[in-house]
């Protein structure tokens, strides 16, 4: 399954919400060195309930707008 994901690093708080369609991540994590890409693979597997290695970033890694591909729902 992919899913479209629009993530804000450095925000005040972690959390996972959906709007039409979209995933809105908010993560406290910088974005230096993929601390925030890892924060979010591993906030997307649990909300999904999967392994982190199940969450994988295809497109846009180093944008705030990433396709991420889900294995294993």
């Amino acid at each position: 399954m992919r899913i479209n994901v629009k993530v804000t690093p450095r925000a005040k708080s972690n959390s996972v919400t959906q709007e039409r369609g979209l995933y809105i991540i908010r993560t406290t994590a910088v974005p230096v060195d993929g601390k925030a890409n890892d924060t979010v693979q591993k906030m997307l597997a649990k909300h999904f309930g999967v392994a982190k290695s199940c969450v994988q970033i295809v497109r846009g890694a180093t944008a705030r707008t990433k396709t991420v591909e889900i294995i294993g729902l």
